[in-house]
């Protein structure tokens, strides 16, 4: 499901979101999609015509189909990104690409983790996401999930608990100077949390320096208070973890979570390392292996 990296055009959100009932063709002139002029000749012809707005418009040549979606997303508070300059990550493809059929994957698992997981009546608001190895795309599959998540309104943190290899400040570039790691050892507090503020909803805590000993950070009693504190804050933590197989940080990762995804390559993954980490979930951890998917890239 990766994509080969490009440049991106953040898309910014303005201060004040846009009202639902607000004209499109206000929104393509304060955008600078459309002069003013050019907006009243396409009111003459949507009304000669019998269309809507957006699509006189596309029809005059004045605008493309790329420039109506960016707009419609801040008439209905839909934040993405565009393609064109350079921004967060090109792998970021539910941000820049929300209407891709690619994007639909992980709308799929969303929808599922909705009804199955991510249940506010029993206060489950943890996932950790797993996989045997390294390369088998569980960095690019959380990040994306996180988006989707961020983008059905619900107020998303993206926490990079892989403090061995960690991903998530490259592709949402972020610094890296602190994050979990100097949080968990008393030496950051909350505030090193992100705001991506190109797309609502969503935050991002880096992992922060490699540590040497990653494991038993993430087995302080701090990390346990630390996400019961972000659960009272955020309706939706996905946790990105080191390979499952190689270190037992992940199991630790899961435990706290209560549950856990698993993310595996075609033609990478040998069925027996995916047993032996579903095995060690149930069994050492007691965590929910809750699904689970084959990325073909």
């Amino acid at each position: 499901m990766s994509i080969p990296g490009e440049k991106i055009n953040v898309y910014s959100v303005p201060a004040r979101p846009a009202r639902i009932n607000a004209h499109v063709g206000a929104l393509l002139v304060d955008a600078g999609k459309l002069s003013q002029e050019e907006a009243d000749r396409v009111i003459r012809f949507q009304r000669e015509r019998g269309m809507r707005f957006g699509d006189a418009a596309i029809k005059l040549g004045l605008i493309s189909s790329s420039d109506l979606e960016q707009v419609l997303a801040r008439q209905f508070e839909f934040s993405f990104l565009v393609p064109g300059m350079s921004g967060l990550g090109g792998e970021l493809v539910a941000a820049y690409a929300p209407f891709d059929r690619r994007v639909e994957a992980f709308r799929a698992v969303r929808s599922q983790l909705m009804l199955r997981w991510f249940n506010p009546e029993v206060g489950l608001k943890h996932l950790a996401i797993v996989s045997p190895h390294r390369a088998e795309g569980r960095s690019h599959f959380a990040a994306n999930l996180e988006i989707v998540f961020s983008q059905l309104g619900k107020k998303t943190l993206l926490v990079d608990a892989d403090m061995r290899h960690p991903r998530q400040h490259i592709l949402f570039n972020l610094e890296n100077r602190a994050g979990l790691s100097t949080l968990l050892a008393g030496r950051a507090d909350t505030e090193v949390v992100e705001r991506i503020l190109p797309l609502l909803n969503l935050s991002v805590l880096p992992a922060g320096p490699v540590p040497p000993n990653p494991q038993e950070l993430l087995g302080r009693p701090m990390f346990q208070k630390l996400m019961v504190g972000m659960a009272k804050e955020y309706d939706v933590i996905i946790l990105d973890t080191p390979a499952g197989n190689t270190h037992a940080d992940a199991q630790t990762v899961a435990a706290l979570a209560g549950g856990a995804f698993m993310v595996t390559r075609l033609d990478h993954t040998p069925i027996s390392t995916v047993r032996a980490l579903s095995d060690s979930l149930a069994g050492t951890t007691g965590a929910v292996l809750v699904g689970a998917i084959i990325n073909k890239a």
